[in-house]
């Protein structure tokens, strides 16, 4: 019989974080420089304003992922120093 290799399972983590968060896949969409590389934040909400949310932006006509963006681009904008 043959050896089994192991394979990573689905929510393994990678040998080298930082690399793996900065890997350079090439992107589709063409996306603006500074879009390059997202970090994923995660917070936790009530089901109820997770629902508002949902409702404002659907209004809006943008996904609820642009309209958080904006609104913390325009709550925590660069300061001098800080990378763009």
């Amino acid at each position: 019989m043959s050896k089994r290799t192991r394979k990573p399972g689905f929510a393994s983590r990678p040998g080298d974080p930082e690399n793996w968060i900065r890997a350079t896949e090439a992107q589709s969409g063409g996306k603006a420089a500074g879009e390059a590389f997202t970090a994923r934040l995660t917070i936790d909400i009530t089901p109820e304003l997770r629902g508002r949310i949902k409702v404002a932006a659907f209004r809006r006509g943008i996904t609820v992922t642009d309209m958080l963006r904006d609104l913390l681009s325009r709550e925590f904008p660069p300061t001098d120093g800080d990378p763009t």
